[in-house]
Formats: structure tokens, sequence, C-alpha cells
């Protein structure tokens, strides 16, 4: 993925086209083809259109005064019935088709609640041909105003960005679910008049509900395959040889997406070049080329965000050299990052079936992205370390991150709390009465119980979960987007797991203290002076058990004192 960048400017030159009063709205139209309705959904929409004239004879609307012809109660509830055969994005597109049918509308666009904003995903009639962007807020005065009123929100073009033949005006619906907008559709270039726009505020109120139930069964869906790949990955680094590491990693990874072709590439020591260090299937040997990825991993590192292209060829991006020999125009780019530090870039392309990527690859890839982070963190420090034993991140006896690892951690770990307020909790774990079980059966027997003790903790972890050998008998580990409550099921199981575990000679059993990140903490050593409280309270409390530093009551520096 080498070459200029200079389709990639030209690209980013042609978005903000469309920009209205607000500027939180962001509204964008420009030149590109997009997919086309697939042959499934035109025919479930054409038998729901020859059932509807059946029963109701031909509907005809006039285009000119767009009088009111708008779908009866009979119509809706056989689209509703039509829809519960189709998947949500299928759904989605069924609904365009049959606004256009009904009112003849030659460009609309369906959006999609992610997270706090409504983004466009889907395009019907002219704007099939065109790149649509649109997103704007959910939490927005005009949004909640229309749906107060019962209208729709209209949204302009600004002059200076007019180009020949595109629609100067967008009015959008929003789709709710009792009082939550979970989506919306919007018909561009159309003039509404005030019965039609009535008419429409009313469909996208019936059809929210069953959307929402297909929307939901889609997610656990998603979810479901995004946990068995997870599954599958963490299985399957347990069976890495150390020598190759980097490279089975990606060889995981590009099965789970079923890709033919992957490869990693690091940021180099001296500059921000990146080298392929793993690739998997490439027709080139990318290893012997030098710097590589100038025209678009560079880039998604740079941002820190993913690139997902289903088709290179509609983006103004220039193509990799022939000689490269790719079989598909689809591929994902994605930046593996700790903190503000910028690793690596993950290239995937050349689908088995030449299917183009989406965002139930994308979501996976966030799900493992965090041990991947750990596992090139891991390798890249340990070579750069060289024979200096000393700057190693490994716990040579348990295979664990070490302590050095564990501090730096803690502190971008910190910085992206302050930054993100996303929940993160510390577990501190000290192994109860270890002194005499060294003392009764040795040193040996003393080093073998830790081993067995940090086994059964990666067993028991999640995939991002970061566990470090503290020092001596003590563990750490660190639990991101995981509140105290939530850690302490986790840490509940790990006391569970190892309290069953048979050792050797005698059982072994472990107190836990966690505490959640907060802002009381000024150094990574306060945060682990809080866990240790907790640890010591398990302690107190009779050992075998778990503690919670949030629920010991008084500020952190009343705690400390």
């Amino acid at each position: 993925m080498s070459g200029s960048d200079s389709g990639i400017y030209s690209a980013i030159e042609r978005l903000g086209r469309f920009i209205v009063k607000h500027e939180s709205d962001l509204l964008d139209l420009s030149s590109k083809p997009e997919t086309e309705i697939k042959d499934e959904i035109s025919r479930r929409v054409e038998e729901f259109s020859t059932r509807s004239e059946q029963v109701h004879g031909p509907v005809k609307p006039q285009t000119n005064d767009q009088s009111r012809i708008g779908p009866e109660a009979s119509r809706l509830r056989s689209l509703l019935g039509s829809l519960t055969k189709l998947e949500y994005s299928e759904a989605c597109k069924a609904i365009l088709q049959f606004l256009a049918d009904i009112y003849e509308f030659d460009s609309l666009v369906w959006l999609e609640r992610r997270g706090d904003a409504l983004v466009a995903t889907t395009s019907f009639g002219r704007l099939e041909e065109k790149t649509v962007r649109i997103s704007i807020p959910v939490e927005n005065e005009r949004l909640e105003a229309a749906i107060k009123a019962k209208r729709c929100v209209k949204l302009r073009q600004r002059n200076d960005f007019r180009s020949p033949g595109s629609p100067t005006r967008l009015s959008l619906f929003p789709v709710t679910v009792g009082s939550e907008i979970r989506g919306a559709f919007a018909v561009a270039g159309n003039k509404i008049n005030g019965e039609v726009e009535n008419e429409l505020v009313r469909f996208a109120k019936g059809i929210g509900p069953q959307l929402e139930i297909l929307r939901l069964r889609d997610e656990v869906s998603r979810r479901d395959w995004v946990a068995k790949g997870v599954k599958r990955f963490v299985e399957s680094l347990k069976q890495i040889d150390k020598d190759d590491f980097l490279t089975h990693v990606m060889q995981i990874s590009a099965e789970l997406l079923q890709a033919q072709r992957a490869s990693l590439l690091l940021r180099g020591e001296k500059s921000d070049d990146l080298y392929a260090t793993a690739s998997i299937g490439a027709a080139t040997d990318l290893k012997s080329l030098g710097s590589v990825g100038s025209r678009i991993a560079v880039h998604a590192l740079e941002q820190g965000d993913p690139v997902v292209v289903s088709d290179i060829r509609k983006e103004g991006i220039a193509l990799a050299p022939s000689e490269w020999r790719y079989r598909s125009n689809s591929f994902i780019s994605f930046p593996i990052l700790i903190g503000d530090r910028r690793l690596a870039v993950m290239n995937f392309t050349d689908r088995a079936g030449g299917d183009s990527f989406g965002e139930r690859d994308l979501e996976l890839l966030q799900t493992i992205a965090p041990q991947i982070a750990v596992a090139i963190d891991r390798t890249t420090l340990k070579d750069r370390a060289g024979e200096f034993e000393q700057l190693s991140v490994t716990d040579p006896l348990t295979g664990l991150l070490n302590r050095r690892y564990l501090d730096e951690r803690l502190q971008e770990e910190m910085n992206r709390a302050r930054r993100h307020r996303a929940p993160i909790t510390l577990m501190m774990i000290d192994v109860d009465h270890f002194k005499s079980y060294n003392d009764s059966f040795g040193h040996a027997a003393g080093d073998l119980a830790l081993k067995m003790l940090a086994g059964a903790m990666k067993d028991t972890l999640r995939a991002d979960d970061v566990a470090a050998r503290f020092g001596g008998e003590e563990f750490a580990i660190l639990l991101p987007r995981t509140s105290p409550d939530e850690a302490a099921t986790i840490a509940e199981r790990i006391r569970s797991r190892i309290e069953h575990t048979h050792f050797p000679y005698r059982r072994v059993t472990i107190s836990l203290g966690l505490a959640g990140y907060s802002t009381e903490f000024e150094s990574p050593k306060d945060w682990i002076d809080a866990a240790d409280l907790a640890l010591y309270e398990a302690k107190e409390l009779g050992r075998n058990g778990v503690q919670i530093y949030e629920l010991l009551g008084k500020s952190f520096r009343d705690k400390i004192n």
C-alpha cells in the first residue's frame, strides 16, 4: 500500500460540501458511486407493491403538486410484515425503496444512530451515485424541536459548495422509539408540502419499533460473532511460537477476517516511516521494499482512526502497483495504539469470496486490538532491549509482564482516563501465607506455585486485560473499560479459580484489592496505594477475599494518612 498520496488529499478536498446554519450539523454530498440495492430487496419490494396493488389498486402519485398519497394503515402493516424477513440494513433499504415508490422521490438517505450522532449509512436513487456524508448530534435542539412539533428538519447546501445537478436541500425525519432517536430518513431535493410532511412524520414514528427489533436482533448476532472470534483469537495466541510471534498474530487475525493478504507495518525508530515486519499472502516481499504504506496506512496511523474501504476505485486514491496483484478493491488499515503512542498499522485485503470488509470486521478488530497492542509493544520493547536484560518487559518466571511495563502503562491509562472518562480498574493480588509455603516446601516449590498462579490468571482474564508480576508473590491486573463493580466479578472468578486449583503440597489462596481510577490520584503510585489499601483490608478480614477501595469510605488523602 505504497505510492503517491495525492489521491487521498484530493479526496479530502472534496469533503464538506453541504453546510447548514448550525455548525454541529454536517451534510456532504460528493460525486462518488455507492453499492447498488441487492436483488433480494428489489424482489421483496416488488412483491410488496404487487400485493398492495391487488388489494388497493395501482397508486400513481402526482409528482407536480405531491397531493396526499401517503401509505395507508394496511400498506404500512404489509411493509412491516415484509421487514421481519430482512436483516436490519436490508430493511432500511427496503424502506427507502417503499418511499420512493409511493412518493416518487428520486433521492433518499438512511441515517443510523452511531454513538451520539446520526450518520448516513444507505442512499437511494440519484444519491446512489454519490458519497453521502452526514453527521448530526442526537442531542440537537433542532431535532428535539422537530420531534416535539411533529415536523421534519430542513438542511440546506451552502451556495459556495454547490455543484451542478446536486440537491440543494434535504428534509430529515427522525425515527424514534419512545422518546429516543434511533435513526432517520431524509429526502433530498424534493419540495415537501405540509400534508406530505405530516404523513412522513407519522410513517417515521410507525416504523421505529419494528426497526428496533431488527437492529437488536442484528446486534445480538454481531456480538455473538465477535465473541466467538475473540475466543478463537485468545486460544490461538496460546499456541504461538515465540520466535515468529508477530507473523502468527497476523495469520490468526487474517483468518478471522477471511483475508487472504495481511501485513503489519511498524514505525521506524529514527523516522515516522512505516516498515513491514510481517506479511501474509503478499505477492511481493514487503520487507525488502523499505518504507511502505505512504498512500493510506501512514494517514490511518497519524489520525489514529481505522480506514475501511469497500472499493478503492471509487475513492480517488492511487492504486497499488500492478505487480502486487491485488485481487479485490476492498481493504482495512487499522492503527494499533497504546495511549498516545502509535505503534503499528495492520492491513487486510483480498477477502475470500470477493466480499467487501465492513462494520462487523471493524468491530472484531477493535475488540482484539488491545491484546494485539500489548503483544506488539512487548515484542518491540524486547527487541530494543537486546542484551540488556533490565529492559525486558516480561517476567522470566511467570511469563507475565513485569513491573517496569506496568508502571509505564499505568501513566498512559491515567492520561487516557482523564481525557475520555472511561472506567478502568486496577487489581492488586497477594498470595496468602506465601512465606510459610516457601519455608515449608522450598523455593522451587514456591516458583512452581507462582507459575501455576500466573497460568490460572491468564486463563481467566479477558483479551484486553493486562496482567503483571508486581514483585515477589504480588501481582497486578489492569482492567480497561471496567468499573470496580464489574472488576469485583472478575476478581471473584480469579479467587475461586485459585482456591480450587490443585497445588502439589497444599491449598493456595489469594487476597485481592480493587481501585477504579479517580481524579484524586495524582500519580500511578497513588492508584497503586489505593488498590493496596483494599488488599490490606481483604487480608485483615481473614484473607482469601476481595475488597473494593471505593467502599472503604473517606477520601483518598484521609485513607492514606
